[in-house]
């Protein structure tokens, strides 16, 4: 049976790539879970019709055509489901949701559904335009990385040292997977010392609610330090360079 020359999408925008002078490839996080290629055809041409719906972190819903070959499919219509008009023109909220979108991009697959992914995405890129003030951008991010790699399978052992069990821990470190006891963090390279109330927010980021965290009370050093745990927590387990993040922790 032949497949149907074109599909409706609903999908976020995580990524763009020029092609040609007016083209774009567009990285798309479908509904379904899966990343999706497609071209978008004069995307880059001002004030042109796929302009203002295929922007960074745009949900849309997509007309997807097939060609006869088997190159990526080409959009044909878009429609603007929301286009998250609060992350345009603020340096800190956009780099907080290109953040948000670059740790999407490495945690979702093509042909893998996963219907998890797309429904926290869109949740992590509301509440960065929902939070009143930096710390709370910080967790958001942060709290976006750490949910979706616990999902994907590396989730931090918090409660004990991961290396001898002992409950009195006082170390996290990302490459042996977790909080360790004073005495084993001399053996792990790299290993960041951290206070109890700060392993206590590693914790909330994974179980709190985004609203929860959002209504959280937190200073800006330790929701610093949150951001850069869960930068180091998901270059370490994607073998990623994340350069949103790093831009991020730079400001």
């Amino acid at each position: 049976m032949a497949r149907p020359r074109s599909r409706r999408l609903r999908a976020i925008v995580l990524d763009r790539t020029k092609l040609a002078e007016q083209d774009l490839i567009l990285t798309l996080l479908a509904e379904s879970g899966e990343r999706v290629s497609a071209v978008a055809r004069g995307a880059r041409k001002p004030g042109g019709r796929l302009a203002a719906r295929s922007e960074l972190a745009c949900e849309t819903d997509f007309l997807l055509a097939r060609g006869r070959g088997r190159g990526l499919e080409v959009v044909s219509e878009a429609s603007l489901v929301d286009g998250h008009p609060r992350l345009r023109g603020e340096l800190d909220r956009l780099s907080a949701a290109s953040a948000v979108l670059e740790a999407a991009r490495l945690t979702c697959f093509e042909d893998a559904e996963d219907p998890f992914l797309h429904p926290i995405c869109s949740r992590a890129l509301r509440a960065c335009e929902e939070a009143v003030d930096q710390p709370r951008l910080d967790l958001a991010v942060a709290a976006y990385v750490f949910k979706v790699l616990a999902h994907g399978g590396w989730r931090p052992e918090l409660s004990s040292c991961i290396a001898c069990g002992d409950h009195d821990v006082s170390y996290f470190s990302a490459a042996a997977g977790g909080t360790l006891c004073s005495s084993c963090a001399k053996d792990v390279p790299g290993a960041q010392q951290l206070s109890a109330s700060e392993i206590g927010w590693v914790a909330s980021l994974l179980h709190l609610t985004f609203d929860d965290l959002l209504a959280s009370q937190i200073d800006v050093t330790t929701s610093t330090t949150l951001v850069s745990l869960a930068h180091t927590w998901a270059a370490t387990h994607l073998d990623a360079r994340l350069r949103a993040m790093e831009f991020m922790l730079s400001l």
